[in-house]
């Protein structure tokens, strides 16, 4: 099959004979490459071929462009044979900062807009698309009020977006669901967690490394396992229909703790993993003192047989043995230019 893959982090398309075809397209730089070429590598075990899309270029880039750009994505899908789609392509939260809101609409709405009616012009019938968890934190989620914290998954809502970001996001979600309901192509939709390489762009109060370790505890994933999860959802997308997974490392919480995780996380911490507080000591780090959100991927597990392979055991046993983190931290990260 032939598979197209765009995105910062992925984006594919595929076709359907004995080898697919796979389109991927990765904006990351040289040094994070290890963990987004993860899912090119992925896709050609699988048996898929693979053509890569992008604005920048990069080991897995055989083409430079945008999906805003139309005719681009019309003469790629005729050109190579393109027969499913993995769109990862978007500008994401922290490029808020550096991108004006048009950037956003053309990116995330126009572009997979183009992305989505080439696939049905193609045929396709099924279509894999990154989203985000920032749909189901609405304001009220975020200022944490409540006494206890607020368990996260497929049926939270409202959906109220904070910023450009969510409000592209979420139409593009729109977008899969109209194509599904209207031209008949399985859709799945993957609510991703954290995992950006930069800085929280709006919490400081810890290092970088920390505040992502903390968050494989409610929060993150690793770029590997989101690689993961969209060959899952290529392979498992139902036809005919549009379904929606959150995913995230596991929690190793409870719901019956949400409200000691808000009053007293680092007890809660503890039981689970004695040796934490130690280890962080160790680092120099501080484990949450309150976590006020959980997110809970387990629907990806039950329909989808998905489960992310690195949790918070993972970081707990790389400080143990003083070797390297299993997520990617990069407080220099800046997203390639975007082009039209």
């Amino acid at each position: 099959m032939w598979i197209f893959l765009n995105n910062a982090f992925l984006s594919i398309v595929a076709d359907r004979e004995t080898h697919d075809r796979l389109l991927v397209r990765a904006r990351f730089r040289d040094d994070i490459e290890r963990a987004v070429g993860s899912l090119a590598p992925m896709l050609r075990a699988a048996g898929h071929a693979m053509t890569g899309l992008d604005v920048a270029p990069g080991r897995d880039t055989d083409i430079i462009g945008s999906v805003a750009d139309r005719a681009l994505i019309e003469r790629v899908f005729a050109e190579r044979g393109i027969e499913a789609v993995i769109h990862g392509g978007a500008l994401h939260k922290p490029d808020i900062a550096r991108y004006p809101a048009q950037a956003f609409i053309d990116v995330n709405v126009t572009g997979t807009r183009n992305l989505l009616e080439a696939a049905v012009a193609a045929g396709h019938d099924r279509f894999v698309m990154t989203s985000t968890t920032s749909l189901i934190i609405s304001q009220a989620v975020r200022d944490e009020a409540g006494e206890a914290a607020v368990w996260l998954d497929e049926q939270s809502g409202p959906l109220e977006p904070r910023n450009i970001y969510g409000v592209t996001k979420l139409a593009a979600e729109g977008l899969c669901r109209v194509q599904q309901l209207e031209r008949g192509i399985g859709c799945t939709i993957l609510r991703t967690a954290r995992f950006f390489p930069e800085d929280d762009d709006t919490d400081a109060s810890l290092s970088g490394q920390n505040l992502k370790a903390n968050e494989f505890l409610h929060r993150r994933l690793t770029v590997e396992d989101a690689a993961r999860a969209h060959l899952v959802a290529l392979e498992r997308t139902p036809p005919a229909r549009c379904e929606t997974y959150l995913v995230s490392a596991p929690t190793p919480f409870a719901r019956e703790e949400a409200t000691e995780l808000k009053r007293d996380a680092a007890a809660v911490i503890a039981r689970h993993f004695p040796e934490a507080a130690e280890l962080y000591a160790r680092r120099g780090w501080q484990l949450p003192a309150s976590i006020g959100r959980v997110y809970d991927a387990g629907l990806a597990q039950r329909r989808m047989g998905f489960r992310c392979a690195t949790a918070f055991a993972a970081i707990l046993t790389a400080l143990a043995n003083d070797a390297a983190l299993p997520f990617i931290h990069d407080a220099d990260y800046v997203s390639p230019s975007v082009q039209s």
